[in-house]
């Protein structure tokens, strides 16, 4: 890991870095955070690792909470190249938008596809922030994502022992997504935005119930997905204080 800049605001630190070809920023609080748990973000579809929804959640588990929190550009998003299997499946995507027709189809295959990629490379990072000094082997690690970020995470956290508690926004479901729920037993946070008529909430009501853990939460607010209430934020930064705390201080 190679950190690349470094900024300070607020009690922030923003250090920038690149983990192989995989370009990532991590926050932190000024006054250090040894020991303190570690929060991964993965952003939506056609975003990075700087929308401005990801970052202050970010800012606010760290001024609040005193987590470390990181997030990284998924496979041809962000500062990462297309591939051109990328660009065939954002042209689909184009397609669909333009002649009317529903986009859930190609953005859950699209979704999986970048997900396959991403997974080992949010292994790997986690590998390398928890050997940093200032973060350290035994920080309880948790997971929060929307859409893309949502697949990536439970895909993650079906392999990632070291994830403790994810907390994860809308997602278009179909029955291969409710059947990888079933193999997320870590305490989960399910948000859903009930009056987004792309998203339907009888298909996400059945991937909460379907999530293995039995320490499981389901949130719904009015509107968009992009019109998450700043109560929403809240409610997340402390679920992540519960459960990861909990873990530190065990």
């Amino acid at each position: 890991m190679y950190f690349t800049s470094e900024t300070s605001a607020n009690g922030v630190v923003e250090r920038t870095f690149t983990r192989g070809d995989v370009p990532g920023v991590l926050w932190s609080p000024e006054s250090g955070s040894a020991g303190a748990p570690l929060l991964l973000l993965g952003h939506s579809g056609g975003m990075h690792k700087k929308a401005p929804g990801l970052v202050a959640s970010a800012l606010r588990s760290v001024t609040e909470h005193g987590f470390s929190v990181a997030a990284v550009d998924a496979p041809g998003h962000g500062d990462r190249p297309r591939t051109a299997e990328d660009q065939r499946w954002i042209d689909a995507i184009h397609r669909a938008r333009a002649a009317g027709d529903p986009i859930a189809p190609v953005v859950v295959d699209y979704n999986v596809a970048v997900a396959e990629r991403a997974v080992p490379e949010w292994r790997a990072t986690l590998d390398a922030l928890l050997a940093l000094p200032e973060i350290g082997a035994d920080a309880p690690v948790g997971y929060g994502g929307v859409s893309l970020g949502v697949v990536t995470g439970m895909t993650l956290a079906a392999v990632e022992p070291r994830i403790a508690a994810v907390s994860f926004g809308w997602v278009f479901v179909d029955d291969a997504l409710i059947e990888a729920a079933r193999k997320v037993t870590v305490p989960v946070e399910y948000r859903i935005p009930w009056d987004d008529e792309q998203f339907d909430r009888t298909s996400d009501v059945a991937l909460f119930d379907a999530f293995g853990s039995t320490d499981k939460t389901l949130h719904a607010h009015s509107g968009r997905y992009d019109q998450v209430p700043e109560c929403e934020r809240d409610a997340s930064a402390r679920f992540f204080a519960h459960h990861l705390g909990r873990r530190a201080a065990d």
